[in-house]
């Protein structure tokens, strides 16, 4: 018997249990296998990917680019901060022009019914204006004038003298009074609030 033949048929299986049966070769790793953990060519590849983009690699160029963002991010801060100054400055001019703008009206109205005033005060003091429809009409023109414009008359005797309202037409001693006094009122005086529209003209009496 030739030695092929007395050659044991699992010895041949033994030595091709090694081989891809499809290729002959030997035994080559899953799909599946997890890969090489020394092999970290992959993550080099992704940290230069990041460094291209952040420009790491010239960290003066970012720190210029910071700066520079940082300054126009001040200048927007500053220029909103003018903004807001001068839209509030606006708003302040505003409002205190509408309101000297009312009171000028309203200063000319009663300087423009001063003499009206004058003629209904005479009246009255003169007891023309005791009753009657005229009467009626001049006193709700007074409550008007005081209660819409905030117009005030001043001057009466007895009143202490002050020349920041009081025009002085004569001037008279007395032992009466301890201090400049109005004695006597020749014409009243007109206000809104603090502002004189129209001194009172008075006569004065000064102690001795």
């Amino acid at each position: 018997m030739s030695e092929e033949q007395n050659r044991d048929p699992f010895e041949d299986r033994e030595e091709g249990a090694g081989e891809d049966p499809r290729t002959g070769s030997g035994s080559q790793p899953s799909p599946d296998q997890p890969a090489d953990p020394n092999d970290i060519s992959h993550l080099e590849e992704q940290l230069a990917d990041v460094n291209a983009e952040a420009d790491v690699d010239d960290p003066t160029a970012l720190r210029e680019e910071l700066a520079k963002q940082g300054d126009e991010l001040a200048r927007a801060r500053a220029d909103h901060y003018n903004l807001t100054q001068t839209h509030n400055n606006y708003v302040r001019r505003s409002k205190a022009d509408m309101s000297n703008a009312r009171k000028m009206g309203q200063s000319e109205v009663v300087e423009a019914l001063m003499p009206v005033l004058d003629d209904i005060a005479a009246a009255r003091e003169a007891g023309a204006l005791a009753d009657g429809p005229f009467a009626a009409i001049a006193n709700k023109l007074e409550q008007t004038l005081a209660s819409q414009f905030g117009i005030e008359r001043f001057g009466a005797a007895g009143d202490e003298f002050d020349p920041m309202i009081h025009e002085a037409v004569m001037a008279q001693p007395s032992s009466d009074v301890q201090v400049e006094t109005v004695a006597q009122v020749i014409q009243a005086g007109y206000k809104i609030g603090d502002k004189v529209l129209r001194a009172a003209k008075v006569i004065v009496a000064n102690p001795q």
